[in-house]
């Protein structure tokens, strides 16, 4: 069967992707005080990382798409509000790039602005990580559905 042979070239694909997913292992742990080296080496290995993942589900997707499609529309959703997240989450990476110091959670002098910075860069971190987890918990379900067929 010509759609069994493709299911397995995807399937093929993503499991050299995850792979190299897990090589890049980037860590959604944020650091507090950190000097701008760091989130300048913060930033480009989130986005190569994101990158990668948006590979990895923009690759789940077509799969999906063969073996269910409708909730393979309700995923490619999901990959768009994923790559709005990391936007976001880069543009607040570069703020705290531009002003380390928010960072800083024993500086009791921070200005308020600061403290935004630094909730806007959790929050979307946070965000991300999560919807991320939720797009990986929803690809297993339809692939451990597609295995039961």
């Amino acid at each position: 069967m010509d759609s069994e042979k493709t299911i397995k070239d995807y399937s093929k694909k993503l499991e050299k992707l995850g792979l190299e997913l897990l090589k890049i292992q980037y860590d959604f742990k944020i650091k507090d005080n950190p000097s701008e080296k760091y989130w300048v080496k913060k930033i480009q290995e989130f986005k190569k990382y994101h990158e990668k993942v948006v590979d990895y589900f923009t690759q789940s997707y077509s799969w999906m798409k063969l073996v269910d499609e409708e909730q393979a529309g309700i995923f490619l959703l999901r990959i768009s509000k994923l790559q709005q997240l990391g936007v976001k989450l880069l543009e607040d990476m570069d703020k705290v790039k531009q002003n380390p110091a928010s960072m800083n959670l024993k500086d009791k002098q921070q200005s308020k602005w600061s403290k935004e910075i630094r909730e806007k860069l959790l929050k979307s971190n946070n965000d991300c990580l999560n919807h991320e987890k939720r797009m990986n918990v929803f690809f297993k379900e339809v692939y451990k559905n597609y295995l039961k067929k």
